[in-house]
């Protein structure tokens, strides 16, 4: 299908988001790729990361850029060769990006699961939610709080922070759809706003 949602965040930032129900074979035609993607993508072991891959050149076609315009840096974070600032996700059925023209930006998909239960208490001090009793709304949560510290890890793009102690995500109602965040590592502190929905079983986070 075409595009599944486009969010204008602010006068120079969107955020796209991709539903993938087709076939391989349908997302790989009318896409330019670069040798080097080309080679990546037919090394790709799993029909759902080659499909994943694929989507987001259609995601960037949409946006107006080529594979072609996109490269990686060291730590594997994405760049555009405009100097714009991007960020990528994909997660089972769904691929997203955001670009803005002046702020560094990160998005994050999730599928909402059961696990995040098991490793909540490695990304962020559990007992703080312990007042949710609802089980799907304490998945939610917690899913949220994982895709706003994944986008903040996504900004940083360097490898070093640890979720628990380096990344923090102020508490939030879930009508608001909103919160603010921070990175503070090596005696520095960067904040950032982020936005979040949920659709289809999944949670979208973006960060700016």
């Amino acid at each position: 299908m075409p595009l599944y949602k486009s969010l204008t965040v602010n006068n120079n930032t969107k955020v796209l988001i991709w539903k993938i129900d087709e076939s391989f074979n349908e997302l790989n035609k009318n896409v330019l790729l670069t040798p080097k993607s080309r080679t990546r993508l037919e090394s790709m072991k799993s029909d759902l990361h080659q499909k994943g891959f694929l989507s987001v050149r259609h995601l960037l076609k949409e946006v107006g850029y080529t594979d072609e315009d996109l490269m990686y840096d060291e730590f594997g974070k994405p760049h555009l060769k405009d100097g714009k600032y991007i960020s990528i996700t994909h997660s089972f059925t769904f691929s997203g990006l955001i670009i803005s023209d002046k702020l560094h930006v990160g998005i994050d998909i999730e599928m909402q699961r059961d696990k995040i239960l098991k490793i909540a208490h490695k990304f962020t001090p559990i007992e703080e939610y312990k007042t949710i009793a609802n089980h799907d709304a304490l998945v939610s949560k917690l899913t949220i709080v994982w895709g706003a510290k994944e986008s903040l890890y996504k900004i940083y793009g360097k490898k070093k922070l640890l979720f628990l102690h380096n990344i923090y995500i102020e508490d939030f109602k879930f009508e608001d759809q909103k919160t603010t965040g921070a990175i503070r590592y090596d005696g520095e502190e960067f904040s950032y706003n982020i936005e979040f929905l949920e659709f289809d079983g999944f949670t979208c986070v973006f960060a700016y």
